[in-house]
């Protein structure tokens, strides 16, 4: 009976030796896309901020990257999630034009994990181990119906 006892006690120590490496390897791979999608997500937001922001305001561009990176604070500094730490986020804005359009893209770049780095890569293109998550976001700060120039609406009640 004890010898019953030993064998089924070796059984369960293999099987736990086996299990918990693949429990943790579904973990990852669980783990990396989702940290990879909320940092991609966030910078998305914070795209469509930025563009309201510039559409709306007239402030420096110094100020309108403190707006995004203060937005984009909500993503955890770790090379999981991000990788360069706040002032590694690229913030790029064009506009508003004579047309009234903005464009707005927020760059940033994730380390994946060791194992599961070819998976994070279908994210986005890879460099130097990184993969580099872009988001943009356009908008248009003048309705279709609104025709000529700034210039020419203050002739009008100038």
């Amino acid at each position: 009976m004890r010898a019953r006892a030993r064998d089924r006690s070796g059984q369960a120590a293999v099987e736990a030796a086996l299990l918990v490496p693949v429990v943790l390897a579904l973990v990852a791979l669980l783990v990396q896309p989702a940290c990879a999608l909320y940092t991609r997500s966030v910078m998305a937001a914070t795209a469509a901020e930025v563009a309201r922001l510039v559409s709306t305001a007239r402030g420096t561009e110094e100020d309108v990257r403190d707006y995004a990176l203060r937005r984009l604070a909500a993503v955890p500094d770790l090379s999981v999630f991000h990788e360069g730490g706040p002032g590694a986020w690229e913030v790029e804005t064009e506009g508003p034009g004579d047309d009234g359009r903005v464009t707005v893209s927020v760059e940033g770049r994730v380390r994946p994990l060791p194992l599961l780095g070819a998976l994070v890569a279908a994210l986005g293109p890879s460099g130097d181990g990184c993969v580099i998550l872009r988001a943009e976001a356009s908008l248009d700060a003048r309705s279709d119906w609104v025709r000529g120039s700034y210039e020419e609406w203050i002739g009008i009640w100038g």
